[in-house]
């Protein structure tokens, strides 16, 4: 038998298995099942494991033939998740290695949790359960030999675009990977044309949907699948929009009656009365929030404190607030964190909460940056808390937002 006619019994055994874990996942996991018959099935001996654009699955018949039925089932289905939760169009700026391991961790969670077998060295960390990969993206390490088992070729073709070294040129296998990278990153790929990504997107949106529908009409919907759909096609607001709101609620601006200059007239008209808000702003220096997390909550702050006319009491705090405290910023002033934020031990979050009872005047509100794994206070203070959270852990009062 010639070596390509091996090939192709390869191919065909391969997709013969992977057609047959499709058809298994239509009939257990229903919706699982109707999103991953929106990618049809190639072959590509270039395609290290599994690869999918958004568009298709490309997969290597030997490493398909090397999973058992289960693992096959995951892989599958841990395509089509990347694609209905639109993977491919919200790494916005960052470097395409990490993220791509962050899509891992919160597709490969979701698979693992709901009882399907994942194949060895997949990434999986229980302490992101529940997380998106946005969440999980800034608690990995940026430099990491971790490689994911799938490969992320979102955007492959999307533009026609390739990297500006001459198409006419043969492609090394590196080379093929490289080109089927989406959006311009550090690396310098080429963007792919907005408009189809978000077409695409948009799709995907639909096709989400409409198998989350069909599989709750059949009663095969489990509450988790629901809630991700419901997510995806209503997305959260992102954190920044959140904190804004927030601020917002607490800004001194309000009308009043009061009578004004008889240069003015008699009547009595409303006008608006502005004083300054009084922020506390607290953070977490246990040494679990990398530096690049706290500098973007405090620029975030920053920007809206000049808004609203606020000062700010800055406050750093491990197991004990860090001496010195609190730092002042006045409305007009720009925070700026100190050289050498950390701290060590423990994380108690009480120590803010006392200092604040200590002083003469209660805050307009509390913003707090924190992982939430520590020690809270017994109970709710009687002015408004919003936590910055990094990480998926629960607090007791206040108003939580995932910190994305």
């Amino acid at each position: 038998m010639s070596g390509s006619d091996r090939q192709g019994d390869t191919e065909a055994a391969a997709l013969t298995r992977l057609a047959a874990a499709r058809t298994r996942l239509v009939l257990e996991r229903p919706f699982l099942g109707a999103l991953i018959l929106y990618l049809p099935l190639q072959a590509r001996g270039r395609c290290r494991s599994l690869a999918t654009d958004a568009r298709s699955l490309y997969f290597n018949p030997a490493y398909v033939l090397s999973l058992a039925f289960a693992e096959v089932q995951f892989m599958l289905a841990h395509q089509a998740l990347h694609c209905a939760l639109g993977h491919f169009t919200r790494r916005g700026a960052r470097p395409h290695a990490k993220w791509d391991r962050a899509c891992d961790y919160a597709v490969n969670g979701l698979l693992i949790d709901d009882g399907m077998k994942a194949p060895p060295d997949a990434a999986w960390n229980p302490a992101y359960r529940g997380l998106s990969a946005e969440e999980i993206y800034p608690l990995l390490p940026d430099e990491e030999a971790e490689v994911t088992l799938d490969e992320h070729w979102f955007g492959a073709g999307l533009s026609g675009e390739r990297r500006l070294r001459g198409a006419d040129r043969p492609e090394t296998d590196l080379e093929h990977l490289e080109l089927h990278r989406d959006g311009l990153d550090e690396s310098g790929f080429q963007l792919p044309a907005a408009g189809e990504v978000l077409a695409l997107a948009e799709t995907w949106r639909s096709r989400l949907a409409a198998s989350a529908l069909e599989a709750a009409r059949a009663g095969r919907l489990a509450a988790h699948w629901g809630a991700l759909a419901d997510a995806a096609i209503e997305p959260r607001l992102p954190w920044r929009a959140l904190l804004e709101r927030f601020l917002a609620r607490v800004a001194r601006d309000d009308y009043s009656f009061a009578r004004r200059s008889r240069r003015e007239g008699e009547a009595l008209l409303p006008g608006m009365e502005s004083g300054e808000a009084s922020l506390v702003v607290a953070i977490d220096t246990s040494g679990s929030i990398p530096r690049e997390a706290l500098e973007r909550f405090v620029e975030e702050v920053d920007a809206l404190k000049g808004q609203i006319r606020a000062s700010i009491a800055l406050l750093l705090c491990d197991a004990a607030l860090a001496p010195g405290a609190p730092l002042r910023f006045f409305p007009w002033e720009r925070i700026a964190l100190p050289d050498g934020v950390s701290g060590g031990g423990g994380t108690r979050f009480t120590p803010v909460f006392e200092w604040v009872e200590q002083e003469p005047l209660r805050p307009d509100a509390l913003l707090y940056f924190t992982d939430a794994e520590g020690e809270f206070p017994d109970r709710a203070p009687d002015y408004p808390v919003m936590w910055l959270v990094m990480g998926n852990a629960p607090v007791p009062f206040g108003e939580r937002v995932p910190f994305n």
